[in-house]
């Protein structure tokens, strides 16, 4: 069925089953194009700039627009790269990396969102990352141009460098097109490297288009009127989330660069605001950007500023309750609704979204027993018992996507209420690694072994694949819980203890203790035998300082 403004209907991506099955040929560059056909006048992309004035210059970019300077940048790129090659962007953020990331497809080449050198203290990450991936081409701006070349010089086979901002519209005129085919790779995304050097996750066009659908209807996006606003970086999957939807249904996003959010977050707020009196407005960001605006963002007088249309994703690491209830508290006079919360979890093996609430639920947490959490069991207690785990819900998975638990040293699914590593299955999983043929193998072709009578793999091809996530969670009442990554829990006699179980212990353990400001970390060599951890934490500034003598013994005593 094709809807009356000719945009693409979400029921043309379910089958009979109400599974999600894409129309052949659907990819980003296809959806683009729809909305070229169809809302060519409309704002596709608004980005805010606050280089030259501290309440910002928007910058637009119509779909029309866009599918010029898409042409344009794609027409250069086909005279230096054959298809399947590499194209980095190194570029800040802005309307020229969108550009940039969406031409490099166009031109049948793999995108690799990156980020330009002047990014401080990732240096390293970019280097491997560019190691890796080996570009033909480094797409830039005119800006930092002279920093991409010197950070690339030297390098034995040094990628052509072009600024994208200097490609004039009437290269166009020469693009030709590429079928693009649904396995074909669209992009790498490349992981954060907290746990290891980054690696680049091979994301096809069909993972895209899919997980793009899952997102929509799990947050039920499906009015047009439904517009994103981010600040997160390009090259993180959750920020390129916020590009990619809008293709989808033919809305918009609004963007601005980090450094904007950090230097002022009631931009964010004022932004979200100005989003809501369009319609509904869809955030997303970590647990620190909610307490931060909680604590930096609230506007001082409030003068036109309402959250009553907003939906706020929080994710990309185990979600803190803390972070939305100082949220909700600081944000519910400026009509933030109950709901607006959405904990949420995803991974860049899965291409992003893997599972939320649902669109009218509120946030929920379940008291776990520490001790018997340890032992790997999820058993419920009295919130005001000593040494509870607080968990919050992430909700179900997302359609056509199946979640199991599994023995971390084994193969066999887990009943509820027992943790274990999760594992995927869905046609929203990545490809496999860039050049990683063993990682691959171990990471995205798990066979699953024996199954719970009630479990959750439901019609998942039991004799398939299945994407080992490492990461540690369990089901209860239906619900997932996310309980943090494999390689970060540490074994002390026999029970296993998370790095953000022992931050949360120390920020309670005392008042000189600065809540956000604690880190749990391993020193190599050391014998845990009776600390799993060395827990750091800043000091709360204050006139006078609280008594200390409490702190060491709490900090024992963390359970």
């Amino acid at each position: 069925m094709v809807r009356s403004d000719g945009l693409l209907d979400i029921e043309d991506c379910l089958n009979a089953d109400g599974n999600i099955e894409l129309p052949p040929g659907t990819t980003l560059i296809s959806l683009i194009e729809r909305n070229i056909r169809n809302v060519g006048d409309m704002v596709a992309y608004r980005y805010l700039d606050f280089t030259a004035s501290e309440d910002g210059h928007a910058i637009e970019l119509t779909w029309s627009q866009l599918g010029i300077r898409l042409s344009a940048v794609a027409a250069t790129l086909q005279r230096h790269v054959t298809r399947g090659e590499r194209v980095a962007i190194l570029a800040p953020q802005g309307l020229d990396y969108i550009v940039g990331f969406f031409s490099a497809i166009k031109a049948g080449a793999i995108a690799v969102p990156l980020f330009a050198p002047e990014l401080p203290g990732h240096a390293e990450r970019l280097d491997i990352a560019l190691r890796d991936c080996t570009p033909t081409v480094v797409l830039t701006t005119a800006a930092v141009r002279d920093t991409v070349e010197e950070f690339l010089d030297g390098r034995p086979e040094a990628p052509l460098v072009l600024a994208i901002d200097e490609i004039p519209d009437e290269a166009g005129e020469g693009f030709e097109y590429v079928h693009l085919v649904d396995d074909d790779v669209s992009h790498l995304q490349y992981t954060s490297g907290a746990t290891r050097p980054p690696v680049g996750v091979e994301i096809t066009h069909r993972a895209v288009g899919v997980n793009l659908t899952q997102m929509i209807l799990s947050i039920n996006l499906l009015d047009r009127n439904t517009h994103g606003c981010s600040w997160l970086p390009l090259y993180h999957d959750m920020g390129l989330s916020m590009i990619g939807f809008p293709t989808v249904y033919g809305g918009h996003s609004t963007l601005m660069s980090p450094t904007a959010f950090i230097r002022r977050p009631q931009r964010w707020i004022k932004a979200l605001s100005d989003g809501c009196a369009e319609g509904r407005v869809i955030t997303a960001a970590p647990n620190f950007a909610y307490e931060y605006t909680a604590q930096r963002g609230v506007p001082k007088d409030g003068a036109g500023i309402d959250l009553g249309k907003a939906v706020m994703i929080i994710g990309s690491e185990p979600v803190s309750i803390d972070a939305i209830r100082n949220f909700e508290k600081a944000f519910a006079p400026f009509g933030l609704p109950s709901t607006a919360f959405k904990p949420s979890y995803g991974i860049a093996e899965a291409t992003l979204f893997i599972a939320n609430i649902a669109p009218d639920a509120e946030p929920s947490v379940a008291y776990l027993d520490r001790a018997q959490l340890a032992r790997g069991r999820a058993v419920p207690t009295d919130p005001d018992t000593p040494h509870v785990s607080v968990h919050v819900s992430c909700g179900q998975l997302a359609r056509s996507l199946h979640g199991v638990i599994v023995d971390p040293v084994g193969t066999d699914e887990l009943p509820d209420g027992h943790v274990g590593e999760i594992w995927l299955q869905g046609n929203n999983i990545g490809r496999g690694y860039w050049g990683r043929p063993e990682d691959t193998e171990k990471v995205f072709h798990a066979r699953l072994g024996a199954r719970q009578p009630k479990g959750h793999a439901g019609e998942a091809d039991i004799e398939g694949d299945w994407l080992r996530t490492g990461d540690m969670g369990f089901y209860l009442d239906g619900e997932l819980y996310v309980t943090g990554r494999l390689a970060d829990h540490i074994e002390v006699d026999g029970s296993s203890h998370y790095p953000q179980d022992i931050e949360a212990s120390v920020a309670a353990a005392s008042p000189i203790v600065r809540r956000g400001y604690v880190t749990a970390f391993t020193v190599p060599g050391a014998d845990w035998s009776s600390s799993p951890s060395a827990p750091h934490a800043r000091p709360r500034p204050t006139r006078r300082r609280p008594s200390t003598r409490s702190a060491p013994r709490s900090m024992r005593n963390m359970g």
